[in-house]
């Protein structure tokens, strides 16, 4: 658990300081294993041998950075998953400043054996209020939406009974007398354990999603961009040609003073500009997506992106809630192209006509973009299947070849974000673009909302 937590996000403090807890639980297994099987075994059957000895002080150390390991862990990693501002600016202070405790209890414990390993009443005067504090910390965590709510429960399940029960079995019964507790831990990580696999493959964990299913979206969509350089020059002759006529239409309007004419070709030019963008992006690098960022505000993006669906029909009811004043260091084209798959989505779902709404939602540290539609709904199978490169639900549709959202997933992933994907069958679906503040660099301007 340790390795795959580490390994998935390096950067992560709420990874490495879950990592801690899991790797020094993990000691304490070894501690046990080395005390009830292998030591007896290898003196049983050679006797009491440099090996047995060497065996013997592993066993120790295990133990010992166990009971220190595990508390100390378990307070960082509550700190990083619910950050308080305070603790940020000065959590390399904090760090080393809940090292103290521990760097006391070895001074006054003893020569190490195995019924009193530490000195357990000096110990649960610290060991227990980290638990404790980190408990609270952890369940007084507010998630954004019902996405970050699931997996919040998830990470609540795993590692709080495990944490708790490990601190009742190896700090306060101790205290009382009640010792080798700790062999009734087994259960309750076992069962921690087991909440860990099935919500990992199900709703992912801490941020962490199966890497092999997510190298084999990277690679199928790299497969298929490999194909685009051979589409570019004929869509790009045929951009041309509407840009031309486009034109034409436009001086017309405007001779003639036809307003709404003149907006709608306006809507058209703007597409077309779009495209050719789009195309000169992917033009001999097909083989990758080409982030280019630049300053953009958020909010104006994703008014600008929305604004032509709002001409589409009068039976589409679209609500737009996006404060402008976020500046944010994005590919502009890149996310508007994967916004606008999202709501073309939602806007084929509902065949045109139902209630269409987005809207920007900000998180403590992420900028969330929410796509919600009142259509029918996906079934389970169709949610999983979704970013898969050519799967699509719109069959029959010949200019349909189920590449939206894989793209979208593919653009979020570069902007270091996430894309998320909540449905029922018959209840609509919402779609979620989550991005880091950090990532994206954002920075709050003007106060205004618009809908």
């Amino acid at each position: 658990m340790t390795v795959f937590l580490i390994a998935s996000n390096p950067r992560s403090a709420v990874n490495r300081g879950l990592g801690g807890v899991a790797f020094f639980g993990g000691t304490g297994a070894l501690a046990a294993l080395l005390d009830d099987r292998i030591i007896p075994l290898i003196e049983d059957r050679y006797g009491v041998t440099t090996a047995s000895e060497a065996l013997y002080v592993l066993q120790a150390a295990s133990s010992v950075s166990s009971y220190y390991g595990v508390p100390y862990f378990f307070l960082l990693f509550a700190l990083a998953y619910r950050p308080l501002d305070w603790v940020q600016k000065r959590r390399p202070w904090i760090v080393l400043g809940l090292l103290v405790p521990i760097a006391i209890s070895l001074i006054v414990t003893p020569p190490y054996n195995e019924m009193y390993p530490i000195t357990f009443r000096f110990v649960v005067w610290w060991a227990v209020p980290y638990m404790l504090l980190g408990t609270i910390l952890i369940l007084t965590k507010r998630s954004v939406h019902a996405l970050q709510a699931r997996t919040h429960g998830v990470v609540c399940l795993a590692v709080l009974p495990p944490a708790l029960i490990f601190m009742m079995l190896n700090f306060v019964l101790p205290t009382f007398g009640m010792l080798r507790m700790w062999v009734y831990n087994t259960w309750f990580v076992g069962l921690g354990f087991i909440i860990f696999i099935v919500g990992l493959f199900t709703y992912g964990f801490l941020g962490v999603r199966v890497l092999i299913d997510r190298r084999r979206l990277d690679s199928t969509l790299r497969a298929v961009t490999s194909g685009t350089a051979i589409l570019n020059h004929a869509i790009k002759n045929d951009i041309g040609k509407a840009k031309l006529f486009s034109e034409k239409i436009r001086s017309y309007a405007k001779s003639t003073d036809q307003q709404e004419l003149l907006e709608d070709i306006d809507t058209v030019l703007q597409a077309s500009r779009h495209i050719e963008q789009m195309i000169s992006r992917v033009h001999r690098r097909t083989e990758d997506l080409v982030v280019k960022p630049a300053e953009v505000d958020l909010g104006e993006l994703i008014h600008t992106t929305a604004k032509p669906y709002g001409q589409l029909s009068e039976e589409l009811d679209l609500t737009v809630r996006a404060r402008k004043g976020w500046n944010c260091r994005l590919d502009p084209a890149q996310v508007s192209e994967a916004l606008n798959n999202l709501i073309s989505n939602s806007v084929d779902a509902m065949k045109g006509k139902g209630r269409l709404q987005i809207e920007l939602v900000e998180a403590k540290r992420e900028l969330i973009i929410e796509v919600r539609d009142s259509g029918g709904g996906m079934p389970k199978e169709a949610i999983r299947k979704a970013f898969e490169p050519f799967y699509t639900t719109k069959s029959g549709s010949g200019t349909n070849f189920g590449l939206g959202l894989p793209y979208a997933y593919h653009v979020m992933s570069k902007h270091g974000g996430r894309l998320l994907l909540r449905s029922k069958d018959g209840e609509g679906t919402t779609a979620t673009m989550i991005f880091p503040k950090r990532a994206i660099r954002a920075k709050q301007g003007d106060d205004k909302i618009e809908g």
